[in-house]
């Protein structure tokens, strides 16, 4: 199923088939896991950048201060 066939489903669940609408579900649940999954990724990536950032950017201002 592709996201496109699952908004075609939401147009009109009402009178769509049980079939369908657990496809639509499944498809739904899979989709939120991985977009869940790439959140908490992106998430520790972006906390672990910003330390890294900051622990360079920390030793940059240590030697621009003592050579100025």
């Amino acid at each position: 199923m592709k996201s496109e066939d699952v908004l075609e489903i939401l147009k009109d669940y009402k009178n769509k088939s049980n079939k369908e609408l657990t496809d639509a579900l499944d498809f739904l649940q899979e989709d939120f896991e991985k977009t869940k999954d790439l959140l908490v990724k992106l998430t520790y990536h972006l906390e672990t950048t910003e330390n890294s950032y900051n622990k360079i950017l920390e030793e940059y201002k240590k030697r621009s201060t003592h050579n100025g």
